[in-house]
């Protein structure tokens, strides 16, 4: 079975999340759209950190956060205990973030990459399984930290 995606943006990643959302129903995937949809201003910072919340509620699920390079949505999200969220924009990267990490959510820069590219990345992150082996205890660290 497809887990169910949640996807989220701010102002700047309207136009690419709606060409992800369209691919991703295209294939048969429960598409959850939490992110901006008008294009006006809004903070990257709660959008990600609720885009969190839903991925640290429902463990069969991935998430894909969007806003202008990327790196703020992600930062967000990953305030949330059980989330891992990586940012990428090239395809080996979108791999190995599920294969070595475990990541549940897949982080992009709206501005940065194309969308035609964006929509490569999600594929090659939906299509990745982790890895486990020596990647386990890693990722259980990661999980395990209270700081």
């Amino acid at each position: 079975m497809k887990p169910r995606i949640y996807i989220s943006n701010d102002h700047t990643g309207v136009e690419m999340k709606q060409a992800i959302v369209k691919y991703l129903t295209s294939l048969d995937y429960q598409v959850t759209d939490l992110g901006n949809v008008d294009g006006k201003s809004c903070s990257y910072a709660s959008k990600g950190l609720e885009l969190g919340e839903k991925i640290a509620g429902d463990k069969d699920c991935l998430g894909v956060a969007l806003c202008g390079t990327g790196i703020g949505i992600s930062i967000a999200a990953n305030k949330v205990k059980g989330v891992r969220a990586g940012l990428v924009s090239e395809l080996e990267t979108a791999q190995l973030i599920r294969e070595h990490n475990d990541c549940n959510v897949i982080a992009m820069g709206a501005r940065m990459i194309a969308v035609d590219k964006a929509l490569k990345l999600v594929d090659a992150f939906l299509k990745s399984e982790f890895a486990h082996g020596r990647h386990e205890e890693r990722v259980k660290t990661i999980n395990e930290y209270h700081g």
